[in-house]
């Protein structure tokens, strides 16, 4: 998705998580349980990382020289397409569709396997890992904050739709919502 200079980079994005989803439920479907209470702890964890990404903004700079460029170079995927069809796509194809893989199969799966902090150390690696594509440091580095914040979520809470509901708010925010430039 991020090799491929053809199309929509929203609806590359979206379309290589049906994907992956799609493979996912073939093997493993998990239980999605919608609850009020995962409704409440997914918007308010989804908060709580949108803050925590408000701050490394600011932060970033000190750290990583030409932070602010890589992460224009972020946003400036989405350039030219309709910030209503990216907050749809990430609120109700990408933000689901990656927590049913990542957390819902993958994460679920080596956890079962191998214990719930090898597991969960493994799936946030390989979820930052995936970022290495796009070759942008701040991108892979928020990969691997959000991978880990998610992935710990669910080490707590073992509750998809929490998931669900926290990738899927924050990314429609954080991408097309209440950027954080």
């Amino acid at each position: 998705t991020f090799g491929w200079a053809a199309g929509t980079f929203w609806v590359k994005i979206g379309l290589s998580v049906v994907a992956v989803t799609l493979y996912s439920l073939l093997w493993q479907r998990p239980a999605i349980r919608v609850r009020l209470s995962s409704l409440a702890i997914g918007t308010l964890s989804a908060a709580a990382l949108y803050l925590l990404f408000f701050a490394g903004n600011w932060l970033a700079p000190l750290i990583v020289p030409g932070a602010q460029a890589q992460v224009g170079g972020i946003y400036s995927l989405g350039e030219g397409t309709d910030r209503l069809l990216i907050c749809l796509l990430l609120l109700f194809v990408t933000g689901p569709g990656e927590e049913i893989f990542w957390r819902g199969f993958l994460q679920d799966r080596l956890t079962k396997r191998w214990g719930n902090m090898p597991g969960f150390l493994v799936t946030t690696a390989v979820y930052a890992g995936v970022h290495v594509f796009s070759l942008n440091l701040i991108l892979i580095l928020a990969a691997l904050v959000a991978g880990a914040f998610w992935g710990l979520l669910y080490v707590w809470r073992r509750d998809i739709f929490v998931q669900i509901v926290s990738h899927s708010l924050w990314s429609a925010v954080i991408f097309a919502v209440a950027p954080i430039r």
